[in-house]
């Protein structure tokens, strides 16, 4: 068993970092979008969780660096794996900041032939649903 690494591609959000971290840095503002659209959705600002098929999925912000990045943990529930992943903000002009998803999770060979590729395209599609919602605020 080792970590196994998967990165999204990076995105252009045509904003400040400082408009964005707010929203990423803190689980309650991510009520909004995601009340009845996720099961069981609760959070406060650095813990959340919901049920996905099942599973309940227990989230913590383990680290936050300013308008840079944070860094997500599970946090109880019952998840088959240890992981963490980051939000990752990099801004290169003052309207102009890249996000990417970065995953690190414990998966045995048969669950990385299982969801790999899916985790793959998880973020991807993540990284572009952040990127167009940020570009509209």
């Amino acid at each position: 068993m080792g970590m196994e690494k998967y990165e999204s591609k990076q995105q252009q959000i045509l904003k400040p970092a400082s408009r964005i971290f707010p929203f990423i840095s803190r689980f309650d503002m991510l009520t909004p979008a995601l009340e009845g659209k996720v099961d069981e959705w609760s959070a406060t600002e650095d813990t959340c969780s919901f049920k996905v098929k099942g599973f309940t999925v227990g989230l913590r912000i383990e680290e936050k660096v300013e308008n840079k990045h944070i860094k997500v943990v599970g946090d109880g529930g019952n998840v088959p794996m240890d992981f963490a992943f980051w939000i990752q903000l990099h801004q290169v002009a003052e309207g102009d900041t890249r996000i990417r998803l970065v995953l690190h999770a414990e998966l045995n060979m048969m669950m990385r032939m299982m969801i790999g590729k899916k985790l793959q395209s998880g973020l991807d599609q993540a990284v572009e649903g952040f990127a167009r919602a940020f570009n509209q605020i």
